[in-house]
């Protein structure tokens, strides 16, 4: 038989050729044998020798995070898988079989080695992630996309590649019958190519960086950016919660990005008092001389009564009616106190803008706009510096005659219903005390 010519001629004229059995299963028994030595000895070299002198020549050029990375994501051990397959391959004309099924197993062989070849490649590609993972230049750009398309490619070819092996027929040929499924496959990865075009727009004009803190309610996303992929981005919300949002949404539809916020080093405090608008007056003398032991107002009002009474005079005689003298109001006098207030304040930016307006009064009082930015961008610290300033703020109101605007409640409804009432008894008990 010609299966037995060639385990012969691989045995060679030596003294296991001359005792080679006749029988068709001792001939395959000793193929198997001699097929499992060379597994054994291609598995041991692979995984043994070459791993060994990969990983020791990684580390003596500087690259110890790549040999664990590669060993982290078994490219190695594939290797070992692929060789051996590969050796079967090669010499599967050992066993005393048939040439149509000895093809039929070579080309099965041959796929199982290619499978992991390609998983091994697969499996650089991902020690590549983490080892740019690792850097600093990960914090703001990701390329895990780019090798998601790679893996994506990779896995393509080895589908062509076995498919052509098995059916025996060249790889052109599948890719020339490709191009009339084109439109199919622009189908079937319309959002794959969706989602490469946006990162990469995304990551050429610096968009998103992992880490970023964005808000798109549109997709119930509001907190930091934990990963950056081909087709989705990950959000971690501020409730701990994971939002998966399409990466190509992240280009085609609009979400607020505070990362720049967070790069100025302020952020800004911008909130509104509503004063009871019949709180609102002018200041007497008398509450003038007594704001001036405030040492926040002390030079306000001495420059502002300067001031008023420089243009008073220039009035003449018709300063003598009040309705033409210029005066003090109790609302504009604590515009200046907050102004001077957020002045003396070390946790806030002072050479960004800083401002307390009044806005346009409406059916809920006089709105009394703050706006500034605190030098801490943290969210707790943000929220503590920013209650301690509306803190003093509502405290120093009653000072100046001010009231707070606040919506009746149910409570001062009760009470003014009750309060005619009381009054009726106490006049009704009067007058039972002054005649008995």
């Amino acid at each position: 038989m010609q299966e037995q010519t060639l385990l012969a001629q691989w045995m060679g004229d030596g003294w296991i050729n001359r005792h080679m059995p006749d029988t068709l299963w001792g001939q395959v028994a000793l193929g198997l044998a001699v097929l499992a030595v060379l597994v054994v000895i291609a598995g041991w070299i692979t995984s043994r020798v070459l791993t060994t002198v990969a990983r020791r020549t990684l580390t003596a050029m500087g690259h110890d995070d790549w040999s664990v990375a590669l060993a982290r994501r078994r490219v190695f051990r594939n290797l070992s898988y692929a060789v051996p397959l590969l050796v079967i391959m090669s010499n599967i004309g050992l066993l005393p079989i048939e040439e149509k099924y000895a093809d039929l197993m070579a080309r099965i062989f041959l796929c199982g080695g290619i499978v992991f070849f390609f998983m091994a490649l697969n499996g650089v590609l991902s020690a590549w992630q983490d080892i740019y993972a690792a850097s600093t230049r990960a914090q703001t750009r990701s390329i895990k996309g780019y090798l998601e398309l790679g893996k994506i490619i990779f896995w393509a070819i080895c589908l062509i590649l076995v498919i052509s092996i098995l059916v025996n027929r060249s790889p052109l040929l599948m890719l020339s019958g490709l191009g009339a499924l084109s439109a199919v496959l622009l189908l079937v990865f319309k959002d794959t190519l969706l989602s490469l075009v946006a990162s990469t727009q995304m990551t050429s004009n610096d968009m998103l960086r992992i880490g970023d803190w964005i808000e798109m309610p549109q997709a119930g996303a509001d907190g930091f950016v934990i990963d950056i992929a081909l087709h989705t981005v990950k959000v971690q919300n501020w409730d701990k919660t994971v939002t998966t949002v399409p990466t190509y949404k992240l280009f085609s539809e609009s979400y607020r990005n505070w990362r720049y916020m967070f790069e100025s080093g302020g952020r800004r405090i911008k909130r509104t008092l509503r004063i009871d608008a019949g709180t609102v007056r002018f200041l007497r003398e008398d509450e003038i001389a007594s704001l001036r032991r405030f040492a926040l107002l002390k030079d306000y009002l001495d420059g502002k009564q300067q001031e008023l009474d420089e243009s008073n005079r220039a009035l003449g005689p018709l300063a003598d009616l009040e309705g033409n003298r210029r005066r003090l109001t109790n609302l504009g006098t604590f515009r200046a106190y907050a102004l001077a207030y957020l002045r003396q304040q070390r946790e806030l930016h002072q050479d960004m803008l800083m401002i307390v307006r009044m806005m346009e009064p409406d059916s809920q009082g006089i709105p009394i706009e703050v706006y500034c930015f605190a030098n801490n961008t943290a969210w707790v610290e943000y929220e503590r510096i920013q209650g301690n300033i509306f803190d003093h703020l509502l405290a120093i109101l009653p000072e100046l005659s001010l009231r707070l605007y606040q919506a009746p409640s149910g409570a001062d409804f009760v009470r003014a219903w009750d309060a005619p009432g009381r009054s009726a008894a106490a006049q009704a008990s009067n007058a039972d005390s002054a005649n008995p």
